[in-house]
């Protein structure tokens, strides 16, 4: 089985920019994906659903804004939509699919980087998806946690460590948060099978950061220990050029 994560930053724009087309090169069988900043998801479902896929929506309340979506060849067993607190749910920013041998959580952790009342806001959302994770885990061991989290871990996740130390996203409360994450029994895919640094999945569209590979490392593939003997393969796609993101993959053994 293979995963995708992509934050889209617009579906209509990378439509437009061909994510169709890729996906109907790479099929993958489920793809999860931020920033659809799309109410009316009608408009696009039929392109995807002529590829196969059972399409699940979650857009946030606010138009143009934000949303979370789970598209799989796979049909799930459950899906949920949100997390039961207001102010997320009301950004579209986690969506649930349960299938028979595994459960699969794709979110959009918010961003800091407007200002103090936002930083506040991402940190209570850490705190509320480390309760919901623990929620999941009471119904099944094995989950994946995808999505955008807005937070490199190391120093190795960032291209300029020094003069990003005090920026969101390269918090250390935010960092402590990624390795008190990890410590719950999660493991971080893509490093399980690549130490190395300056893979991103992030580029700002300033001064060329892309051409030059000035980028962070934000959007993840996370994978419970229990799943640790069906994980095959991790990869980053930066050479996938429709956001200011990348798309990043796993593979699963049956």
């Amino acid at each position: 089985m293979k995963i995708f994560t992509f934050n889209v930053n617009g579906v209509r724009a990378a439509i437009k920019k061909g994510l169709i087309e890729w996906l109907a090169e790479e099929k993958p069988d489920i793809l999860c994906l931020q920033e659809i900043k799309l109410s009316e998801t009608e408009l696009v479902e039929d392109q995807f659903k002529d590829l196969g896929f059972n399409c699940y929506w979650y857009p946030a309340k606010k138009r143009g804004y934000s949303g979370v979506a789970i598209l799989t060849r796979v049909k799930p067993e459950l899906i949920e939509y949100g997390i039961d607190i207001e102010q997320f749910d009301f950004e579209g920013r986690v969506i649930t699919a349960h299938f028979k041998s595994f459960s699969l959580i794709c979110a959009y952790f918010p961003s800091g980087t407007t200002g103090s009342i936002r930083q506040d806001l991402k940190m209570e959302f850490l705190v509320e998806m480390e309760r919901y994770i623990s929620k999941v885990q009471t119904k099944t061991k094995n989950i994946v946690l995808c999505g955008d989290v807005n937070i490199c871990h190391t120093e190795i996740d960032i291209h300029n460590p020094k003069s990003n130390k005090n920026s969101s996203g390269f918090l250390p409360e935010e960092r402590a948060w990624v390795g008190s994450f990890l410590d719950l029994g999660f493991i971080d895919t893509f490093r399980q099978f690549n130490k190395d640094p300056h893979h991103y999945t992030w580029w700002s569209y300033r001064a060329g950061s892309r051409g030059k590979n000035l980028g962070w490392r934000i959007d993840y593939l996370f994978a419970s220990k229990e799943m640790e003997d069906k994980l095959m393969h991790a990869q980053i796609h930066p050479e996938i050029n429709m956001s200011d993101h990348c798309p990043v993959s796993l593979e699963l053994k049956d």
